[in-house]
């Protein structure tokens, strides 16, 4: 299924000269969504995974579903200060200033195989955030995965290219 044609392009949003792609409207579509989710799930099957994380917020919609259709549980990658126990945490840079994710200190396990989800990758930093948050659990490279619905190719970042040689899967 061509996934870009469920998709709604906003010039100028947030700021000029950006064209956004809202995710929303193929989100909205239950036919679309449905077989997103179902190929990516098909896709994972056979690799053994044990655990889903899904990057805040909308990596959480995705993750949700996949983890659901594959019978795992979805682990959560939030901003700084929404989890409620103790955390790990990871401050990384953005375009213009930085950020922190955080994820619950009992959440993973050295021998969990992890999907990482979100819904699209730019510039990789969160992404990149996210996957060196998760090999702090001691899991080995070799049994994360990472997963997006877009990729926007035409966005530089050295994050990005060292999710690149990673490898990852995105739908559009």
């Amino acid at each position: 299924m061509d996934f870009s044609k469920y998709l709604r392009q906003i010039p100028d949003y947030p700021k000029p000269g950006i064209v956004f792609q809202d995710i929303t409207t193929l989100l909205g579509n239950s036919k679309a969504f449905t077989a997103a989710v179902k190929q990516v799930a098909a896709y994972y099957q056979d690799k053994g995974i044990t655990k889903v994380v899904g990057i805040e917020s909308r990596g959480f919609i995705l993750g949700a579903a996949v983890a659901y259709a594959l019978g795992l549980g979805l682990v959560p990658m939030r901003k700084k200060g929404k989890l409620p126990w103790k955390t790990y945490s990871i401050e990384y840079a953005l375009e213009y200033s930085t950020d922190t994710i955080e994820i619950h200190q009992d959440a993973l396990e050295a021998t969990d195989k992890v999907l990482i989800t979100d819904d699209i990758i730019a510039t990789g930093g969160t992404a990149k955030a996210t996957l060196d948050l998760v090999k702090k659990f001691g899991i080995p490279e070799k049994d994360i995965y990472l997963c997006f619905l877009m990729d926007i190719h035409d966005v530089p970042g050295t994050a990005k290219e060292e999710l690149k040689k990673h490898g990852y899967l995105a739908l559009i």
